[in-house]
């Protein structure tokens, strides 16, 4: 199973595409998608949509796993701001014809470390055991995107088992 794993932003998303075989883990690709903080809103959305695009074109994936949108009530225009570009990986992925799948970040980060409230030095530690990379991933966002990719393919798994 190939997993995308977003990390959705407007100024920085991060992705991962991971590949799982009998339990072992491959990064295949990982980086971030920026878009011109000078540009207006639609021209930074069809940014997204274009380099995402890519993305997938580059590495048909079985499913996505994208981060749910959160709204922290001192910071409400950034989780309007992070819905445009969730919206832009949603139809994306449904224009390439892929599953998607929806991890709440606390839900990611219990899965992960075993606390929701992880912080994300915590959490890029614990990406790094996880796969068994030599450093922590960074930025952020990578890490993130990685999490999400792990927590979406450890629950495919945990459902297959069950079926």
């Amino acid at each position: 199973m190939d997993v995308c794993g977003i990390d959705p932003g407007l100024d920085t998303t991060g992705y991962a595409v991971v590949r799982a075989v009998s339990g072992q883990l491959t990064v295949l690709d990982a980086g971030v998608l920026r878009t011109d903080v000078k540009a207006d809103l639609p021209h930074r959305l069809a940014q997204l949509d274009a380099d995402f695009s890519t993305v997938l074109e580059q590495w048909p994936v079985d499913v996505v796993a994208v981060e749910q949108l959160y709204a922290h009530y001192k910071h409400p225009r950034t989780a309007v701001l992070m819905g445009h570009a969730r919206g832009v990986f949603l139809t994306v992925a449904a224009r390439a014809n892929v599953q998607v799948r929806n991890f709440g970040a606390t839900q990611v980060k219990r899965f992960l470390t075993g606390s929701g409230r992880a912080s994300k030095d915590q959490m890029q530690r614990a990406v790094s055991a996880a796969y068994g990379l030599d450093r922590v991933p960074e930025p952020h966002d990578v890490a993130d995107a990685l999490a999400i990719a792990y927590c979406c393919i450890n629950t495919e798994n945990r459902q297959e088992a069950v079926r």
